[in-house]
């Protein structure tokens, strides 16, 4: 069923029983500040079950009168706080956050559309990205040194950037130079390219820079992976195992020849024989948004809706994007759904705010998330209007806060890998 109430909406109508739908956490109700102290975690959501590791972004505490202000309260600071700006403040959007975030923003787009949009933006002095943290990152990692980047909460980390750190996979790195040398063949290939996904640290897109590597998106990863195959004999992709699966899958490689990667363990828990014989090394990381998605959820859909188009993102598990009907980045799904001539029904395999907005603005086609459970992403969802207002309060005031700064030092061969991504434009 198509439905117009926004995700957060739908949250408040289950926790208060006025709704018979269902949520992985009704806690997903309260504002994210409750969870800014205590237990560190990603918050409730569909990280909330991920281990965070130790010496995590925290976000200090929210003045009271952003937790106690009315959403219209809220809003009408952060129009009025934009008026007074102007043109000094740029508002980045990702796809997934809630609409009452979307809203404000003068931009909208994935993680590198909004990384691009913000070196659009040079008479802006300050970027307030409503995202995660490593998109931050690469937006100052992109940005003019004027510009000071804001990160209206910091505790909006992303638990799969996390599941790959710069000593785990230096281990890595050291391990495979062991196993395979570093002198290239009779073509000039090196053993081993890095490839990290734009979902990682900067510390490790700096490290793909300082190595031969690169920086990948969903969209461009299959020319990223080509370009890798061109440059070495096999890559190590990092940290989402999903993305490198399925993109090397649908390129002929083998799933026999891309061995799991388990940081911290010797070999990554493979055999010398295994990794002699990888193509793709893929790190045991994944997105616990896209791995709630099923074969069973598509089998169901399409019982239910008799010619259903199922498109999920290339993050879900291997099963899931074989049984989809078709596959993309975030931009390609929103595409996909804009495209359709005739009403059509689409089943969504994404993050649910986004899923939930592409209904709400096309109202011709019937779309719903394939997980029937409300289960947005938890550190996307750490966004909070209340954050925003104050973060553009304070700008007003000539104060700077939740400033996200990449050293020159990781920031410079960071670059280096994102400039070759930007090259590794795929041919349509």
């Amino acid at each position: 069923m198509t439905s117009t109430a926004s995700v957060n909406d739908r949250i408040q109508l289950i926790a208060s029983g006025k709704s018979e739908e269902s949520t992985c956490s009704p806690s997903l109700a309260k504002g994210p500040w409750e969870f800014d102290t205590g237990t560190p975690g990603y918050g409730p959501g569909a990280s909330m079950g991920d281990v965070i590791p130790t010496g995590s972004p925290v976000q200090g505490g929210l003045p009271e009168e952003y937790k106690t202000a009315t959403n219209e309260e809220l809003h009408a600071r952060i129009r009025a706080a934009k008026d007074t700006l102007g043109d000094r403040v740029v508002i980045l959007g990702h796809f997934y956050q809630r609409d009452e975030i979307v809203q404000h923003a003068d931009y909208l787009g994935d993680s590198f559309q909004l990384a691009v949009a913000a070196k659009g933006r040079p008479e802006a002095e300050a970027i307030v990205f409503c995202g995660v943290h490593f998109m931050a990152e690469t937006a100052d990692i992109l940005s003019s040194d004027h510009q000071k980047v804001i990160l209206p909460n910091l505790a909006a980390g992303c638990s799969m950037a996390d599941m790959a750190d710069i000593d785990s996979v230096t281990q890595c790195w050291e391990q495979l130079e062991d196993l395979y040398g570093t002198e290239p063949d009779e073509q000039g290939r090196v053993p081993v390219i890095p490839v990290t996904y734009m979902n990682s640290s900067a510390a490790l897109k700096g490290f793909c820079g300082e190595h031969g590597g690169i920086v990948c998106t969903s969209s461009n990863a299959a020319t990223v992976l080509e370009w890798a195959f061109e440059r070495g004999q096999r890559v190590l992709f990092f940290p989402d195992q999903h993305l490198g699966r399925n993109t090397a899958k649908a390129m002929g490689i083998s799933v026999d020849d891309m061995p799991l990667w388990w940081g911290r363990k010797p070999l990554g828990g493979n055999t010398q024989a295994d990794l002699e014989n990888a193509k793709v090394i893929l790190w045991n990381g994944f997105c616990s948004v896209h791995k709630r998605f099923t074969v069973d959820q598509i089998d169901k859909a399409r019982a239910e809706h008799p010619g259903v188009r199922v498109i999920v993102h290339p993050e879900s598990p291997m099963a899931v994007v074989d049984a989809s009907d078709e596959y993309g980045s975030t931009d390609y799904i929103r595409k996909a759904v804009e495209a359709a001539t005739e009403p059509t029904t689409f089943a969504i395999g994404t993050e649910i705010n986004m899923v939930q907005r592409l209904a709400a603005q096309h109202p011709e086609h019937t779309i719903f998330c394939l997980d029937p459970v409300v289960c947005p992403c938890s550190t996307m969802y750490r966004i909070h209007p209340g954050y925003l207002a104050w973060v553009l309060e304070r700008l007003v005031a000539g104060e700077v806060v939740n400033q996200i700064v990449v050293d020159e030092s990781v920031a410079e061969p960071a670059r280096v890998a994102l400039e070759r991504m930007l090259a590794a434009k795929p041919a349509n």
